[in-house]
């Protein structure tokens, strides 16, 4: 009989207790067929090649497992400023994986090929997604490939929350044929965020003029981000990151 009542008394705890989110992006359901985007694929180009073998070197020297913040994406992640990234992140363990011209599938290759190894951090920041866009993939099959990225971190490390920044916005203006790509992605992704364990931001709009202009003094090539555009983001961005490590 104790252990009767003890049992009910665990699944009336249970039954009282929020339920735990759904790993990965259930919104984004794998299809039988993957496309390209959510494969993983080497990139066949040799900045790439050299970007991965130089976080490959780095991480050899460190222990990656006491990494507490994981900055994964492309060259919008790789190239933020020492200085800034110091000010913002620097009082936390934090790892930037970033590799200049990567794609969803050049990233999910890169965590599958061993750069994710035993890291089990609290948090990771994750922007990925426009040099697919600009290279003519659909919003759809890219969006995939991001939801296969967070299944794979879910996958490996359950506790591991996500925070999954939108796309920023590229082009001097609203006539960039990119800009509409990249908001469709921006929405498909979106669906992927639970408020637990995947938590969505759109920072984008922060770094725009009212009427849609992306400034040379915010984006020096209407896509790669100044000091001004990384303050920007950075500000966007740090207390969500403050209060998802904090919780």
């Amino acid at each position: 009989m104790r252990r009767l009542s003890l049992a009910l008394g665990l699944l009336a705890a249970l039954a009282g207790a929020p339920a735990m989110a759904a790993p990965g992006c259930p919104a984004l359901p794998a299809p039988a067929t993957l496309p390209r985007e959510a494969v993983p694929e080497a990139m066949d180009f040799p900045a790439w090649r050299a970007r991965v073998a130089e976080i490959d070197q780095g991480l050899a020297r460190i222990d990656r497992s006491q990494a507490e913040l994981v900055f994964l994406g492309d060259s919008l992640t790789q190239s933020w400023e020492p200085t800034m990234y110091a000010q913002f992140f620097g009082a936390r363990r934090a790892l930037n994986l970033g590799v200049s011209g990567d794609f969803t599938q050049g990233l999910l290759h890169r965590l599958r090929a061993g750069q994710w190894g035993n890291m089990r951090p609290k948090l990771v920041v994750l922007l990925i997604g426009t040099n697919n866009s600009a290279a003519g993939s659909r919003p759809e099959d890219t969006a995939l490939g991001i939801a296969e990225i967070i299944r794979f971190i879910h996958g490996r490390s359950p506790r591991t929350r996500i925070l999954l920044v939108g796309t920023l916005p590229r082009g001097a203006d609203r006539s960039d044929p990119v800009r509409p790509v990249n908001a469709r992605l921006n929405a498909l992704v979106a669906r992927c965020a639970d408020g637990q364990s995947t938590v969505y931001i759109e920072p984008g709009p922060l770094l725009l003029m009212p009427d849609g202009q992306l400034t040379e003094h915010v984006a020096f090539d209407r896509l790669h981000l100044t000091m001004v555009g990384y303050a920007i983001l950075g500000a966007a961005i740090t207390p969500q990151i403050n209060r998802m490590l904090a919780q």
